[in-house]
């Protein structure tokens, strides 16, 4: 009947091209004289049979047997054809039927494969399913009916019993999720994307799935942590601490671990949606805001910020990596400034016990800072980072009270020395406010780099050395005048220091004229050709004879303990003025042979200031006067 049809069909259309002029008055006016039916009223006679024979066709098509695609093709552009180039009869007559009985068959498939298949079955039928469909569409069926076909099949396939299909107890979505069926999930999405709030109950059940292993995790590292935490009288306590400080760090490895792992379901199997975007934030919101055997995660990110970016933290060759996942997590931190609050602690005590692996990553890691939550976050740090003298710098601090007395000169440090030296007494008043420092530049030794044609040779020198040949960084020749003015020493000073680095037994420095003392006159420029077969020298500064420097001192202070003695003396009750003499020659012979008259001069200077006076009626007797 069909190819009976599509050949007259064909013939009509023939005859109507050719002929329609010639037979417009036949087909108006004899036709309806001779009560003959036209061809449209032949359609109305066919068309029901037509249309029913087709999606019998297309039903045993759908189930695997072969058909004559061409003939329906023909018989589908008769329904177009005879609108006269309006879709009304195709519309109409023939693709509510084929909705209606699709949604059928569809319908019978789903209700059936519900039953037998698990998740993952389903789904690839499905998509086949519904990939022929769309291949139906485009052999045969008008490109207006696929829409209204794949929203019905999917309708009947997915959206009818999507709730059972991604429950199922033993392959649902969770399974999958559990079991990493990454391509599973991927089909899931593509076709629940495909109908009206299809991905929703899927995108909660990724959350939840999210939320309840990182709750596990939470639950293994806390038992993990008691368990440990139990053993403590049999490891000793400095190992529990080191254990329970490890089960911290691994924790937080996990959780980046896990972040990263379900970062890439969003990113692959979710294609990076912005509703699976969402419910993997409020996952992670959740886990980190938990409380992790009584530590906040903000102090436990803080804690493993620290263990990475210390000297004695193992070697990481992908930090940076590392570091951008802890930023990555700090994002759900809730708590950022109590973050802050332990990071700035903790960075504190890696520079100031010179213990930070590389300043290239501190600063990585506040300009990720940086980013993440703003400039004021990093303030103080960056400043703290940016204050690193950029040398090794170790002070030591002496009680003026307890050490000896020393003479300080206001040297002209290198740039380099002068940093330091800063960012010191900076962190000292912070310290100790109500004391004053008072450098000691000759007490200092430098270990400098230099940069000698034949190798390069580490020097070690004292400070006033190191400014000196500091200043040949940026001048080739100088002289004498110019490194005194420069150092701002004494000609002395500016003398030992010269010979020993231009005539002693290592020349660093070439002196002009070259002679073995040195001269206001004298010009120095950098040996560039020095050597020697060690690589690192000691330079030693000529010897200074202490002795006159240790009398001058030990003098002041027996001065000192001559005028307390007679003043305690006198304090302590009235004398004559030879028993004062007396006992205070006894007391100091303890610790040095005084001499009387110098005792009975502080005795004078004593009563000349009115620390005591003489007895107005008995002259050698001494009255203190308080």
């Amino acid at each position: 009947m069909l190819r009976e049809l599509v050949k007259r069909w064909g013939n009509y259309k023939v005859m109507v091209r050719w002929l329609s002029r010639f037979f417009y008055y036949l087909d108006r006016y004899f036709i309806a004289r001779r009560s003959l039916l036209p061809l449209k009223e032949v359609y109305q006679e066919v068309k029901v049979k037509v249309r029913d024979a087709v999606i019998s066709l297309i039903d045993q098509e759908r189930e695997g047997k072969q058909i004559d695609q061409a003939l329906l093709k023909n018989i589908l552009d008769l329904f177009m054809e005879i609108g006269t180039g309006q879709m009304d009869y195709y519309k109409e007559d023939f693709e509510p039927a084929l909705i209606k009985y699709s949604a059928a068959y569809y319908s019978r498939k789903a209700s059936s494969w519900i039953l037998e298949d698990s998740c993952p079955d389903y789904m690839l039928k499905a998509e086949e399913y519904l990939k022929r469909e769309e291949d139906r569409v485009s052999h045969y069926l008008h490109s207006s009916s696929e829409p209204k076909l794949l929203e019905k099949v999917q309708h009947e396939l997915l959206s009818v019993y999507a709730s059972k299909l991604l429950e199922k107890e033993d392959s649902g979505c969770r399974v999958l999720l559990g079991n990493d069926k990454g391509e599973d999930l991927s089909r899931m999405f593509r076709l629940f994307s495909k109908i009206p709030k299809g991905l929703d109950p899927v995108a909660n059940i990724f959350q939840q799935h999210v939320t309840a292993t990182g709750t596990v995790l939470v639950k293994q590292v806390e038992d993990a942590a008691g368990s440990k935490a139990n053993k403590k009288y049999v490891v000793g306590l400095q190992q529990q601490s080191i254990d329970l400080a490890h089960c911290w760090q691994d924790f937080v490895r996990e959780v980046i671990e896990l972040h990263d792992k379900y970062e890439a379901y969003v990113n692959d199997c979710f294609q990076n949606h912005a509703l699976f975007n969402k419910a993997f934030k409020m996952a992670f919101e959740t886990l980190c805001d938990k409380g992790v055997g009584g530590s906040s995660m903000a102090e436990l990110v803080a804690t493993f910020c620290n263990d990475i970016l210390r000297k004695r933290s193992k070697k990481l060759s992908d930090i940076e990596e590392t570091l951008e996942k802890v930023i990555k997590l700090l994002s759900y931190i809730s708590g950022k400034d109590l973050f802050a609050g332990f990071y700035w602690k903790k960075l504190a005590t890696r520079l100031l016990f010179d213990n930070s692996a590389n300043d290239d990553h501190e600063r990585c890691m506040l300009m990720k800072l940086k980013q993440q939550c703003g400039p004021q976050f990093t303030l103080k740090m960056e400043d703290m980072v940016d204050a690193n003298p950029g040398i090794d710098l170790k002070v030591t601090t002496l009680n003026t009270d307890f050490w000896p007395s020393y003479k300080s000169f206001d040297l002209n440090l290198p740039a380099e020395v002068q940093k330091g030296v800063e960012v010191f007494r900076e962190f000292y008043q912070t310290k100790m406010k109500k004391r004053k420092l008072a450098w000691i530049y000759s007490l200092g030794t430098c270990n400098i780099i230099g940069k000698f044609e034949p190798k390069t040779m580490e020097l070690i020198v004292t400070t006033y050395q190191a400014s000196a040949l500091l200043l040949f960084n940026s001048s080739d020749r100088l002289t004498y005048s110019a490194i005194m003015t420069r150092l701002n020493l004494t000609d002395d000073d500016v003398v030992r220091i010269l010979h020993s680095l231009s005539c002693a037994k290592y020349r660093i420095l070439n002196k002009e004229p070259n002679t073995k003392s040195i001269a206001p006159t004298d010009h120095f420029e950098f040996n560039s050709k020095f050597t020697n077969k060690m690589r690192r020298i000691r330079i030693p500064l000529p010897p200074v004879d202490e002795k006159k420097k240790v009398i001058e001192d030990v003098d002041r202070d027996r001065d000192t303990q001559l005028m307390l003695n007679c003043a305690y003396h006198e304090a302590s009750k009235d004398l004559r003025y030879q028993q004062l003499v007396w006992e205070c020659k006894e007391q100091l012979c303890r610790i040095f042979k005084p001499d009387l008259e110098a005792i009975k001069k502080r005795i004078e200077i004593l009563i000349t200031k009115d620390y005591m006076v003489r007895d107005k009626d008995n002259a050698i007797l001494l009255r203190y006067v308080p």
